[in-house]
């Protein structure tokens, strides 16, 4: 979820919340208020009607028997002394209309001229009330959901607006990558603490692009200044090797140094390869005829492994193409059928075969391979293969996950090693 879609959904259940509260204090206050002015009308309305009956005592002996608006009867002295004013809500039966209609009733006591005291009931319709409150309910409602969906919509323009150079920043570091010169990024906000991300942003980029440079030139550098004495060292014993006065033992001692600069010499060329891979230095991408490399493949490697006596088969299911660099694609096929060859056993079978965007590769084997452990670095997985210097299932991860590649390894008596290339898209 991105940030403005997490401050709008905060920011809406916090405006319900708040203004449904308000809500509901605003309507109850309105009614409240609805029915206070309709006491103080009763309470006019008395005055009214206890000051003509203290004009006209005759009153007293009559009764509104239309409008039932009020009705008065006589009280004791007792009942009089101890008698609260009252107002509550109650019905009464209008004849013309013979069905009962809410009113407001009020309760109160006064002393005549003729010094009696008299109950006085006051009723008023609150039909007209109730419209009232009811029209207030609806326009409030309507005014809360209106003022909640304008404050919403507000709310995601100015932030949209607000957090503009933030999207503009994401863009941009979505975009840069080491092994090229980052595009120029606008830092023209009004926002103090937006120009101070982005600058550090883009000082960030310029430290990342010259360590790239540096560990690039360093790796190249150590690389090649290793390379160079390890090639006179192979040269001079090989030149050491055809003297005629060495014995069979010294000749011995020579084979097994030669072998271990010859590993040396590997190792260093396989370091330097897991180094430009993860420094993305391979960017030039086609569409590469995996089944043309896995023929030449195996064709030199049964040459070479020839003494094995291996069943090595290739089947064509399908044509199979990647998008990638040539050159990786070469390694990763070359690294896998390698793997293949060198740990199954004499006379064992390797089976290669490959379909639209997949390749799998069998070989026989007596125990599985560690799934945690298998593409570490230095890995054997106990082979005694001593040629073997343990980078090539870790060369083989590298490109898979530089190319999003899915590698998937299963053990059923033979090893399975499953290759599932992304279809037609350019990913490097």
């Amino acid at each position: 979820m991105n940030l403005l879609k997490y401050i709008n959904r905060h920011m809406s259940v916090f405006l319900i919340i708040l203004m449904g509260i308000w809500g509901i204090f605003f309507y109850y206050t309105i009614i409240d208020e609805v029915m206070d002015e309709t006491d103080d009308t009763l309470e006019n309305y008395r005055g009214i009607v206890v000051g003509k009956i203290l004009a006209d005592s005759t009153i007293l002996k009559t009764e509104d028997r239309i409008l039932h608006s009020y009705t008065i009867r006589p009280i004791t002295e007792e009942e009089a002394y101890d008698y609260q004013e009252r107002f509550y809500d109650s019905t009464v039966y209008i004849e013309t209309e013979d069905e009962y209609e809410p009113v407001r009733v009020m309760k109160s006591c006064f002393r005549a001229s003729d010094l009696n005291y008299y109950e006085l009931e006051l009723r008023l319709s609150t039909l007209e009330r109730d419209d009232v409150v009811r029209a207030i309910f609806w326009y409030l409602i309507t005014l809360y959901a209106i003022l909640w969906l304008c404050t919403l919509l507000g709310t995601r323009f100015l932030l949209k607006k607000i957090f503009k150079p933030m999207r503009t920043l994401l863009s941009w570091l979505e975009n840069i990558s080491p092994d090229r010169k980052a595009p120029p990024l606008a830092n023209n906000t009004k926002i103090k603490e937006f120009r101070t991300l982005i600058q550090a942003a883009i000082d960030m980029q310029a430290r990342n692009e010259r360590t790239y440079e540096e560990q690039k030139q360093f790796i190249e550098n150590a690389s090649h200044e290793l390379q160079t004495p390890l090639a006179i060292a192979l040269g001079k014993l090989e030149l050491l090797a055809e003297s005629e006065c060495l014995c069979e033992k010294e000749l011995k001692a020579i084979d097994e140094l030669y072998g271990s600069l010859n590993r040396a010499v590997q190792l260093n060329k396989s370091l330097l390869l897991l180094s430009r891979i993860h420094n993305g230095q391979f960017p030039e991408t086609t569409e590469v005829d995996l089944n043309k490399h896995i023929k030449s493949i195996t064709g030199l490697l049964s040459e070479i492994y020839e003494d094995k006596q291996l069943d090595i088969r290739l089947h064509e299911k399908g044509p199979c193409t990647a998008y990638m660099n040539e050159s990786l694609a070469h390694t990763l096929m070359n690294n896998l059928i390698k793997n293949a060859i060198v740990h199954s056993p004499e006379k064992g079978s390797v089976i290669i075969q490959t379909d639209e965007n997949c390749v799998e590769i069998t070989n026989d084997g007596e125990t599985p391979l560690d799934k945690d452990k298998m593409f570490n670095r230095f890995y054997k997985g106990g082979s005694r293969y001593k040629d073997s210097i343990g980078l090539g299932l870790s060369i083989v991860q590298s490109i898979t996950q530089y190319y999003h590649i899915k590698l998937q390894y299963n053990f059923d008596g033979q090893h399975h090693f499953v290759l599932k290339f992304p279809k037609h898209e350019h990913l490097a």
